[in-house]
């Protein structure tokens, strides 16, 4: 079994090592592979989720995911109370299991054939992905669903939010929530591009690599998965021999992005 930690504990930190012991004490065997997304960030948590859960990959595979900025109520909390815990099957079998918030599940509500709550306790410990959930991550993936709650509504799930940066992969690429059917233009237009507060020239392309060294472009990027038989790809602001996140002043997940001729 492959498991995919994603959670926002920080890069090598320590707490992946602890949260994959636990996951190991219950299901002995299975693999776990990280992913860390940044600081409170559901925006990122949710495209990963499903960039790793809808496409093609070993089909005994489950999503474990923590992000739980603890925003679904502003009042103190009672004993580390969160988010709550949730359970999804996406149509090629993966199972998705994680807190519940902000918009960790906007990617993938449309494609999951079923959604519940996970009757185990919301709070008992500042880290519960590590002292509370993980049993109930290996009773779910071993077939046991006794623990299913009540369905959970697409309805109750945000829409993933419009013309934002959902991620800043290591070459400093940013991609967006620009779906690439949104851009219907000519390659090789001009077009103006702003990220935050910062403005600058770019190209549209069909293809990253079909501008020269220096240039910006504004293309459809690497990512994305199939929805109904449609291909579900995503703008990205590519600079060719330099880094977009540093022409746009180093820009964070979930900024604002919008385009005009």
């Amino acid at each position: 079994m492959l498991i995919h930690l994603i959670a926002d504990y920080g890069t090598g930190d320590p707490a992946f090592a602890e949260v994959t012991q636990q996951l190991l004490v219950a299901l002995p065997g299975a693999r776990v592979s990280w992913v860390s997304v940044p600081p409170f960030s559901t925006l990122a948590t949710g495209f990963w989720i499903a960039q790793l859960g809808l496409n093609r990959g070993p089909t005994n595979r489950v999503i474990y995911h923590n992000c739980a900025p603890r925003q679904d109520d502003l009042d103190a909390r009672w004993d580390n109370e969160g988010e709550r815990l949730t359970y999804a099957r996406l149509p090629n079998g993966v199972l998705v299991i994680g807190v519940n918030s902000g918009y960790s599940l906007s990617f993938i509500k449309e494609h999951a054939g079923a959604m519940y709550g996970v009757s185990v306790a919301r709070g008992g410990s500042q880290f519960r992905s590590r002292d509370i959930f993980p049993p109930a991550v290996a009773s779910l993936a071993q077939g046991d669903f006794s623990l299913l709650g009540a369905a959970l509504e697409p309805e109750v799930i945000p829409d993933v939010p419009p013309n934002r940066v959902a991620w800043i992969d290591g070459y400093g690429n940013l991609k967006t929530t620009i779906p690439a059917t949104a851009v219907a233009l000519p390659p090789q237009t001009r077009v103006v591009l702003r990220v935050g507060d910062t403005v600058s020239d770019a190209v549209y392309s069909d293809g990253s690599f079909k501008v020269p060294e220096g240039t910006l472009a504004f293309a459809p990027g690497s990512s994305g998965w199939s929805h109904r038989g449609t291909k579900v790809l995503w703008m990205e602001l590519f600079l060719r021999g330099g880094s977009a996140w540093e022409r746009f002043n180093r820009p964070r997940i979930n900024q604002t992005v919008s385009w005009s001729l």
